[in-house]
Order: structure tokens, then C-alpha cells, then sequence
């Protein structure tokens, strides 16, 4: 799908905030509510637009101890792969998760409520999924940057 500018200033306004409503979006835009509503759902239906989601203060709800968490398997077999990721999907506590090249074959993004609660999550957890070869954790000392805005 091919984005107007009409259409990027529609979804950096979106990203920023997703609750506005159509009519202040509209003047915002200088369009009609109508337009907008259509553009909306034009791009969601192309799915430009996946979902909405609230972002939560992770300081607020005790999850700010931030642990980014290299993972091996013991080999690259596609079992072994399709299993670590299906089972790293039942992980409540990892929020991201990537396949990557290098030394390490996943990168993991961790939120738990402090060093006690990562010791307890890896030794429950995170070790007794099958075919971890080795880990290498990384502890956030501060956040720099984070945001999920696209800019188009």
C-alpha cells in the first residue's frame, strides 16, 4: 500500500496518541471526519494499522528491573528453533524476543520486579526450557530512548 503524506501525518497523530477522536484528528488534518474514519479503516484493513494498545509505566506496575538476556541453543535444528520459540511465547515476563545472527541466537527483553525476581524467572523458567546451550544477561542501567513511533 502506497501512503500519501495525508496518510503519514494521520498515523504519526495516531502513535502519539490513538484515543484522539476522528474529529479532532480531522481538525488536525484540515479533512472531514468522514475522510478520516475512511483513511482509518482504509489502514487498518491493510493492516498498516495491526492493533492499538495502551503502554504501561513500568515503574508503576513493578516491572522497571529490565534484563536483556542472550540466549544459544545447543544446535540450530528447525525443531529446536519452532520449540524455544513456541515455549518463549509462554514467558509472561519476556516482552520481546529476537532471532539474531551472531554469537547468540535470541535476544530477550525481560521485565521483572528486581535481581531476586530475574534469579527466580531464570531458574524456573528461562533454564528449564529444552536446548539453551548458554545465556549471557545484560541489566539496563538507564533508559536512553524508547518509543514504538514509526516515522514514515
Amino acid at each position: 500500500m502506497e501512503l500519501d503524506e495525508t496518510d503519514k501525518k494521520l498515523l504519526l497523530f495516531l502513535q502519539e496518541d490513538c484515543k484522539q477522536t476522528t474529529k479532532e484528528l480531522s481538525g488536525k488534518l484540515g479533512l472531514s471526519v468522514t475522510a478520516v474514519y475512511e483513511r482509518v479503516k482504509k489502514l487498518e484493513n491493510a493492516g498498516v494499522i495491526s492493533k492499538y494498545v495502551a503502554l504501561l509505566d513500568r515503574n508503576k506496575i513493578h516491572r522497571n528491573f529490565i534484563v536483556l538476556c542472550h540466549v544459544k541453543l545447543i544446535q540450530h535444528k528447525k525443531e529446536f528453533v519452532l520449540q524455544f520459540e513456541k515455549e518463549v511465547m509462554n514467558l509472561e515476563e519476556v516482552t520481546e524476543c529476537f532471532h539474531v545472527s551472531g554469537d547468540y541466537d535470541y535476544i530477550l527483553k525481560i521485565g521483572v520486579r528486581d535481581i531476586e525476581d530475574y534469579r527466580s524467572f531464570m531458574l524456573t523458567k528461562l533454564t528449564t526450557l529444552q536446548h539453551i546451550a548458554s545465556t549471557h544477561s545484560s541489566f539496563m542501567i538507564s533508559e536512553v530512548k524508547n518509543t514504538t513511533a514509526i516515522i514514515l
